[in-house]
């Protein structure tokens, strides 16, 4: 079971929602600078300011790809190794519907108040901004 399961409506099609989560340029407007590219096994980094509680960098590698529907990574950071997938359908409408699922936290850090909740809000808060940047494409 996903220990954080959030679900996005955008109105973009599929093939743009799904540039946006592979393309560098475009993570880097909604998440962080980074040297993503969706090739199975490719190894790379997301990076943001640093504060008294973490170094800023997340480490990543692409575990599948499976162009527009599926995409899913290794999420490394603070000594917390999950999975992120995001899973990609559109309606008849054009709606696109994109689920996202991190999985495989800690038990110390489900145990941690607030834990699950932070990782909850601040992908919801990104959710939110890729709207924004779907909106100007």
């Amino acid at each position: 079971m996903a220990d954080v399961s959030l679900d996005f409506q955008y109105k973009s099609s599929i093939d743009k929602v799904w540039n946006a989560l592979t393309d560098s340029d475009m993570l880097a407007k909604w998440i962080w600078k980074n040297d993503f590219k969706p090739i199975v096994g490719h190894k790379f980094q997301f990076r943001s300011e640093p504060n008294e509680w973490w170094d800023g960098i997340v480490n990543g590698e692409v575990l599948e790809v499976n162009e527009p529907h599926t995409l899913s990574y290794i999420w490394e950071s603070a000594g917390e190794r999950t999975t992120i997938t995001w899973t990609l359908t559109e309606d008849e409408n054009g709606t696109t519907h994109l689920h996202m699922e991190q999985t495989g936290f800690s038990e110390a850090t489900k145990a941690r108040a607030g834990a699950i909740q932070g990782a909850k809000y601040a992908w919801t808060k990104n959710g939110e901004q890729l709207e924004k940047v779907l909106a100007e494409l």
